[in-house]
């Protein structure tokens, strides 16, 4: 599926700075030049299905993706079924990058920095999900205090930022899963069944069926919260997504048909699955704000195709709510939607070109 984000038909070839993001689900590939951004392209597939589906969407890619240039790479796939462990993935995403990616090549380590590719695999547990880390560290470089929420697809990550310093007390995903600052709560490819064992439903404290019967992205759908361009995979039982078969998959989540009941019922029961996905959060945020040494009271930056839920989490919590595109020079227009849900990938084209204008007038 295409899902062509901002392509700038006037992109130049000799100065581009090329930051890309390689998970699970999707390759995010962001162009930025003379500190703007100038293009930022998305492609889904299913990375447990073969390194070949990465190479099948990097071919979707339009040239300037291709062509010979400065490259920075992040990544999530590694954590795939795909790979025996996250060093082996690493190993993969990284030996993919170096023989797709023309040109000079760093491999992003978070706390270790920008790293060549062939010390990647001796720093396999910082380059291992380090996302997160690129966006962060872009928004201290702009904003002294905030709480990034970067909703996406699969997960959310709630990140402390004081004093132009990541403040979060967990790096590996373990540690901050623990912490809280990583809930695997997404807007897309979440089931339902992971966000409670009961819920109130017409009455009664019904259980809920463990299936993989429905995701939150019917959720959002019914409810009329979820962007178009978001929901790119598959729905649970490879049917459609219309409202009609939306209402189906979510009523056998409770056990029984979509006519059982009116269409009102499972508009409620998809806002309490909702509701549910946003306590979880706020939740997260509160113990995170809990830890901040400083008094003053911190905006929420949002980015990823959930932001929308960034935005109700921010008003719940009573926090001034700022989008990471307001932060991202060339991001205008319709471009922020898409500059904000490829928010690692900006942020990492910006830090890395930020490393290339250091080293030509170094």
């Amino acid at each position: 599926m295409d899902s062509t984000a901002y392509d700038d038909p006037g992109l130049a070839t000799n100065d581009l700075v090329l930051g890309w993001d390689l998970g699970g689900v999707h390759v995010k590939v962001a162009a930025v030049a003379q500190g703007r951004l100038k293009a930022v392209r998305q492609e889904p597939y299913q990375i447990r299905q073969g390194l070949a589906v990465l190479d099948g969407a990097f071919a979707a890619l339009p040239a300037w993706a291709r062509e010979a240039r400065h490259h920075a790479v992040t990544m999530t796939g590694e954590l795939s079924a795909l790979f025996d462990d996250r060093a082996a993935g690493v190993a993969a995403l990284t030996d993919w990058a170096t023989r797709h990616c023309q040109g000079e090549i760093a491999i992003y380590g978070g706390r270790a920095g920008f790293l060549p590719p062939h010390r990647a695999a001796a720093h396999a547990v910082d380059v291992a999900s380090a996302n997160w880390h690129a966006t962060a560290a872009f928004v201290a470089s702009r904003l002294p205090n905030a709480l990034l929420v970067d909703i996406g697809s699969t997960t959310s990550d709630l990140i402390p930022i004081e004093e132009g310093r990541i403040t979060g007390v967990g790096y590996t995903d373990a540690e901050r899963l623990a912490s809280g600052e990583l809930v695997y709560a997404g807007v897309v490819r979440t089931p339902l069944m992971s966000l409670a064992e009961r819920l109130p439903f017409q009455g009664q404290d019904v259980t809920l069926v463990a299936e993989h019967f429905a995701t939150i992205a019917d959720v959002h759908r019914l409810l009329g919260t979820l962007p178009e361009e978001a929901d790119q995979h598959d729905t649970a039982d490879g049917r459609d997504k219309s409202l009609a078969s939306t209402r189906t998959r979510l009523a056998r989540v409770v056990g029984q048909d979509a006519g059982d009941a009116p269409d009102h019922v499972w508009n409620e029961l998809a806002a309490h699955f909702a509701e549910l996905q946003l306590r979880r959060l706020h939740d997260a945020a509160a113990r995170i704000l809990s830890r901040r040494k400083g008094t003053a009271r911190p905006p929420v930056v949002g980015c990823g195709v959930g932001r929308f839920v960034v935005q109700a989490l921010a008003a719940r919590i009573g926090l001034t709510y700022h989008d990471l595109a307001d932060l991202v020079p060339g991001a205008e227009g319709a471009e922020s939607y898409w500059a904000s849900s490829c928010a690692p990938a900006v942020s990492l084209a910006l830090l890395a070109a930020d490393q290339v204008s250091d080293a030509a007038r170094g």
